[in-house]
């Protein structure tokens, strides 16, 4: 191996024991020297000549050392890996298995943070280099899927699924499903973008002739009426039992105070009346007495 770079699992000897660990070498380039440290060889006892599998990374001098922990993400294999640490204007860190977590590029994250990956969610990656040999984690590409998707059946059309989101943009979102199946998340069938590596629940709103899906993170009718209706409700709750809208309020109005369309503002509003909580007037809606009044 003419160069040794981090992110390779290789074979190397003891060539001495030190007090902090071991200085590892390649026996065909006996000046090359690895630390291997006591806390990165784990129940390992090693003597002088033993060879021992390693995974190299840089340390924070940038020296290259080397650990008998062997990640679960590598040059060649795709995993999930948890987010660790969001740094602005740099990117993520991913722990892969090692004590040593790996950055995921800025240039690899969407262009706006609010689609960026948060502590807690899981990215699908491999391991790569950059053009100064530095070790990255790079997310998952739908063409690093191509052919291995497995084939949704018309029997999971209307039900509700998980999945997690591995590309996000204002046209729509891409998900894998638990069971491997392909999800489009239409823009129109979402409240807000949602990040990458984020886990989502919906449902299936279409099985498509090639066995992928679309899905929606809206909620079903009934359960989002029963929603917005409390959104309204609280609302007024919030504002001397009253609100300047009905349904002759633009549309624009109605979408920026509530996050809802006009049609979703009616229907809960023809709830709230059905169940008796407000009176309609022509300029304002109100609260019945007992519930602007709640002793």
């Amino acid at each position: 191996m003419e160069n040794y770079l981090p992110g390779q699992i290789v074979t190397l000897t003891v060539k001495r024991v030190i007090d902090t660990g071991y200085v590892l070498t390649d026996t065909d380039r006996e000046a090359l020297e690895i630390l291997l440290h006591t806390n990165e060889a784990g129940e390992a006892k090693l003597t002088e000549g033993d060879a021992v599998d390693v995974y190299l990374y840089h340390d924070k001098q940038k020296q290259l050392i080397a650990t008998t922990t062997i990640p679960h993400v590598t040059t060649e294999v795709f995993d999930w890996a948890e987010v660790t640490e969001v740094k602005p204007g740099l990117g993520v860190f991913v722990d892969i298995g090692t004590s040593k977590h790996v950055l995921v590029s800025n240039d690899d994250l969407p262009e706006f943070m609010s689609a960026w990956p948060t502590v807690g969610d899981v990215l699908y990656v491999t391991l790569k280099h950059d053009k100064n040999n530095r070790l990255l984690a790079d997310p998952v590409s739908e063409a690093d899927f191509e052919g291995n998707w497995d084939l949704a059946t018309e029997e999971l059309f209307n039900q509700d699924l998980g999945a997690r989101v591995f590309r996000s943009g204002k046209e729509g979102a891409v998900a894998i499903t638990d069971d491997g199946y392909r999800a489009f998340i239409h823009h129109t069938e979402r409240k807000r973008e949602p990040r990458i590596g984020e886990w989502v629940e919906g449902r299936v709103i279409k099985v498509k002739p090639d066995g992928t899906l679309n899905m929606s993170l809206l909620p079903r009718k009934q359960e989002a009426q029963e929603v917005d209706a409390e959104k309204l409700l609280t609302y007024m709750q919030q504002h001397d039992g009253e609100m300047p809208y009905t349904s002759k309020t633009d549309p624009e109005v109605i979408r920026q105070t509530f996050e809802m369309s006009k049609a979703a503002f009616k229907r809960a509003i023809g709830k709230l009346l059905k169940d008796r909580h407000i009176i309609i007037g022509d300029t304002k809606i109100v609260l019945t007495e007992s519930e602007s009044d709640p002793s």
